[in-house]
């Protein structure tokens, strides 16, 4: 049998997960935010609603709601089977992955392992308390003992880690992952590489700044060109002056580009050069032996009037007359 409620919407209320708000909601655009909430509401009362019904309710272009739909079962808030659309019970998905299955092991290690969790979690509980204000998501705890493990990361790298995305305003997981993932290449570990990071890393900044300058180029460098000057100053281990020397090559370029600024450092890279003095003799020797080159490539071109004229003498006309 059908149990049916006539209780009117005056009355209900749809109810939102914390874990919602805390974990998904600050990444979501507004469109998402919107037809997640609208989702909850006709799914509590069992409603049939196609992507063409949602958009028409909420203003929306209907190839929107599609988006959004890919977009919300990507973060696994709905699950989409052939004629119906399932909202994930975001509690029960959190529990599940705070549970871990007991594993045998001997006191020493179940010992070892009580210790660490201790330590780990007065940690966890210091990043709660300085950047949540005591209000961190349950699903935070998980991924950064997670991120302990996968990254080898000291308590002190850490939480480096938290103050320098709180710095850029980016505390997301996406973008504490791509820090985190870029460290973890350097082979950072603790506070000592982290310091020698830090130094080549504003040294960097600082040379990236003098170059958009001198391209006049404001705002953001692209990823592209972001990469080649990581590789100018971090892996060939050019200072600016030597760089702002293939800055001035430019100059008879009609449209200069940092993949040929590329070609010139990498070519003094590969030739060993590493100081002004080098660079400018090795430019100097290269200058003069292309003008030699050039020099001698016209040497070889025949040149107009550069043989001897035929000479005839009075019978040769005289005969050559008689014939015609």
């Amino acid at each position: 049998m059908l149990f049916e409620s006539n209780m009117s919407i005056l009355y209900s209320d749809t109810q939102i997960s914390d874990i919602f708000i805390t974990e998904y909601m600050p990444s979501m655009d507004s469109d998402m935010v919107k037809i997640y909430l609208y989702c909850l509401f006709i799914s509590k009362r069992g409603k049939q609603a196609t992507a063409d019904d949602i958009s028409k309710k909420l203003e929306l272009e209907s190839s929107r709601v599609k988006d959004v739909f890919t977009a919300l079962e990507s973060l696994g808030l709905i699950a989409r089977k052939e004629n119906s659309i399932v909202m994930t019970d975001l509690k029960e998905k959190e529990i599940k992955k705070l549970y871990r299955a007991k594993q045998t092991s001997t006191p020493e290690e179940a010992a070892l392992s009580s210790d660490r969790n201790k330590k780990r979690n007065c940690f966890i509980r210091d990043i709660n308390n300085k950047f949540f204000q005591g209000l961190m998501s349950p699903t935070w705890y998980t991924d950064i003992d997670a991120w302990f493990d996968k990254y080898r990361f000291e308590e002190d790298v850490m939480y480096a880690l938290f103050q320098h995305c709180s710095d850029h305003g980016a505390l997301s997981k996406q973008y504490m992952v791509k820090v985190a993932d870029n460290w973890f290449s350097k082979n950072i570990k603790n506070n000592f590489d982290l310091d020698t990071y830090s130094i080549e890393y504003q040294k960097l900044k600082d040379i990236r700044l003098k170059i958009m300058k001198k391209f006049r180029k404001q705002g953001y460098l692209t990823e592209y060109e972001e990469a080649y000057v990581e590789k100018w100053v971090m892996e060939y281990g050019f200072e600016f002056e030597i760089i702002e020397l293939a800055l001035k090559k430019t100059t008879a370029t009609m449209n200069p580009s940092f993949d040929y600024i590329n070609k010139i450092l990498t070519d003094w890279h590969e030739k060993g050069l590493k100081d002004r003095e080098q660079i400018l003799a090795y430019e100097k020797s290269r200058k003069q032996s292309l003008a030699g080159k050039t020099k001698q490539s016209e040497a070889n071109v025949p040149q107009k009037g550069n043989f001897e004229q035929r000479r005839h003498d009075a019978d040769y006309f005289d005969k050559l007359y008689k014939d015609v």
